[in-house]
């Protein structure tokens, strides 16, 4: 693994680092300088940037990275490069060369982004930019590169145009690939692509648009239309997945009846015949269509996809087919077959089988795993968690020397002058290109300095999964014991929640609105505030973490009484709502793993089980690393009927 910082610069900008801690506060240039400076280059104000105030800080690469993106498309590739070996150990170097590579190409300076260009980019413009380069000087490349842009159902951008248009006047892209776009689009609803793709064909494609105009009128039809499409038939396969893929999610049971009469006639790649089965097993499994069930095990052993045969083995659970789960679970690809759940599922099938023998021994291995399920077998077998705690320990000495890494100084000052999110992507490009011992030594940093989701971010990206210190910090620990003694609610269920909502992020904002470290909903703000007699927050006041610690406690509190002290279904609450709730406790089956797997929404599925194996470990870390005497579930909400009778109100 790289190193965030070039090798053979360190020891000289360990010793200047050094050096400038030995100097007055008042000779360095300070940090409002680099404020205004950087304020002024994004407006392109360069008279306001006073060089001389901001030469020699850490972020002075920042202004200089506007100056001479400004500059671009005009500015030399040897400049672009100089900038980017002066800054690799920053984000600044990436972004630079992005840069680069968009303008050159808009520009049509070809020659100028190849010379900038390290491989492929990111971001489909840039990347038809750079095949759009290489159609010169490697035009093999370029087509590959090309064809892949063009296989989407929906419209690419302008500055794709060029390179598709070469590629099929060259023949890369033929009206084979031009029809397979066109079925994608539809796929897609993409009228407007579809319409235009079906113009660029030749009328050897006649009949697959006539075809197509008439499925878009009633999927039913996909018995009548023409089994050949194109030259070849080579058209047939695009065509019948693209029907098959709308009629099956409109009318599964229907489109099963029309599969059988025309599948064994069907002139398709297996490819296309494996893509159509696959989804109507699916959507079979999905919507419990038990007519289709006898096709559906029957195709299974062909289709085998692990999201097809996990639906298979839940609905065989729903069903306590003990037998088949066994069956299904041995169908599984190795890797997932192997996991906790599953394994799980088969120590349970076994057990209620009666082979005692062969259910200790998968209890034994899914017990091995540090989620819901192994710590489920756990308390099956009567075993201690298996939490596989990594433990790391620096000397004051090299905390000291990481204290003066660049990337960590940069991090400093960019949070000094209220750039967080500047801060985070030096952060997370250090934490990226660090070698393993430097990643665990940033991330003790992290912890020492109390950025609690900045510290979980970081074991994400480098992947510490077993630095349970680091994954799961005490952030916010007194204001979640505190209300947590006022409420009456599990501490450490508060802090499983917080840690699965934002991941320690105060001020996280979802999608639907949800907001701070337990994602309170403004509406559900203001109604818990009126129910504490409290001032209503607003969206802004709502971020403050020991408000919103104390708005998710109520609510929590509430939705365990509701079900009559039960976690689980509380925690299943709290993320799908309780009406959701006590319906499928009205349909559940009784016991409480066949409940958790009977959950529908696969969100709150993993989310329940997430945040019951996270209260696990906060536990066990407050209890000095060690699980001894911890449970996840109490007795009463391992063997409590999970049904209508656990509603407080029936």
């Amino acid at each position: 693994m790289r190193h965030f910082f070039p090798l053979h610069r360190a020891a000289a900008l360990l010793t200047a680092a050094a050096l400038s801690f030995s100097v007055t506060a008042h000779a360095q240039p300070s940090d409002s300088a680099l404020r205004s400076a950087l304020e002024a280059a994004r407006s392109q104000q360069w008279e306001r940037i006073d060089q001389a105030a901001i030469s020699g800080h850490v972020l002075e690469g920042y202004v200089e990275y506007h100056r001479l993106r400004n500059r671009l498309p005009q500015a030399e590739p040897g400049q672009i490069l100089d900038f980017i070996e002066r800054h690799q150990d920053s984000p600044l170097s990436d972004w630079m060369r992005g840069q680069a590579i968009a303008r050159y190409g808009a520009a049509g300076r070809f020659g100028s982004l190849l010379a900038v260009a390290d491989g492929e980019p990111s971001g489909t413009e840039r990347q038809c930019y750079y095949y759009t380069a290489l159609l010169g000087s490697d035009p093999q490349a370029a087509a590959e590169g090309g064809r892949q842009l063009w296989h989407v159902g929906s419209s690419q951008p302008s500055a794709c145009d060029t390179l598709f248009d070469r590629l099929r006047a060259s023949g890369d892209i033929s009206e084979f690939d031009i029809w397979e776009r066109k079925m994608l689009a539809w796929e897609q609803g993409e009228t407007g692509l579809v319409s235009y793709l079906g113009r660029l064909l030749g009328s050897r494609w006649q009949d697959g648009i006539d075809a197509v105009e008439r499925l878009q009128r009633s999927y039913a039809d996909v018995t009548r239309v023409p089994s050949c499409i194109g030259p070849e038939c080579r058209g047939s396969g695009p065509l019948f997945v693209s029907a098959m893929h709308g009629f099956i999610r409109a009318d599964t049971e229907a489109a099963y009846e029309a599969w059988r009469k025309i599948a064994p006639h069907l002139p398709i790649e297996e490819r296309h015949r494996h893509a159509i089965e696959e989804d109507l097993a699916f959507y079979s499994l999905v919507r419990g269509i038990d007519h289709n069930m006898h096709w559906v095990d029957e195709a299974l052993p062909r289709i085998a996809t692990t999201r097809v045969l996990e639906l298979r083995i839940r609905h065989a659970l729903a069903n306590r087919d003990w037998a088949g789960v066994l069956d299904w679970v041995e169908m599984m690809p190795e890797d997932s077959r192997d996991n906790s759940r599953w394994q799980y599922w088969k120590a349970r099938a076994h057990e209620q089988l009666g082979n005692s023998e062969r259910a200790e021994v998968a209890y034994a291995q899914a017990a091995q795993g540090r989620n819901f399920f192994g710590f489920a077998a756990a308390d099956r077998i009567g075993r201690p968690y298996s939490l596989n705690l990594e433990r790391n320990n620096f000397d004051e000495s090299y905390r000291n020397e990481v204290a003066r890494w660049p990337a960590v100084q940069r991090t400093e000052a960019l949070l000094r002058i209220g750039e967080d999110g500047l801060a985070n992507s030096e952060w997370l490009h250090a934490v990226a290109t660090a070698s393993p011992r430097e990643v665990r030594a940033l991330a003790d940093y992290a912890q020492r300095r109390g950025w609690h989701a900045r510290l979980v971010q970081t074991t994400i990206t480098a992947q510490l999964w077993d630095a349970l210190d680091w994954r799961f910090p005490e952030a916010y620990r007194e204001h979640f014991l505190h209300w947590g003694r006022q409420t009456g609610v599990d501490p450490f269920l508060l802090m499983g929640i917080a840690r699965r909502e934002s991941a320690y992020n105060p001020v996280a904002l979802s999608p639907a609105g949800a907001r701070g470290l337990m994602q309170i909903m403004p509406g559900t703000a203001t109604q818990l505030s009126r129910q504490l007699g409290i001032s209503d927050p607003g969206p802004y006041g709502v971020l403050d973490p020991e408000l919103n610690i104390r708005l998710g406690s109520t609510y929590i509190r509430d939705m365990t009484n509701r079900y009559r002290g039960n976690r689980l279904a509380a925690a299943a609450a709290y993320n799908a709502g309780p009406g959701r709730v006590d319906r499928w406790l009205r349909d559940a089956p009784e016991e409480f793993d066949l409940f958790v797997e009977a959950i529908p929404f696969r969100e709150t599925r993993d989310y329940v089980q997430a945040v019951l194996s996270y209260r696990v470990i906060f536990e066990s870390l407050a209890n000095g690393g060690s699980s001894e005497g911890v449970a996840m579930l109490s007795q009463a909400e391992k063997t409590v009927r999970y049904d209508a009778s656990l509603l407080a109100r029936n």
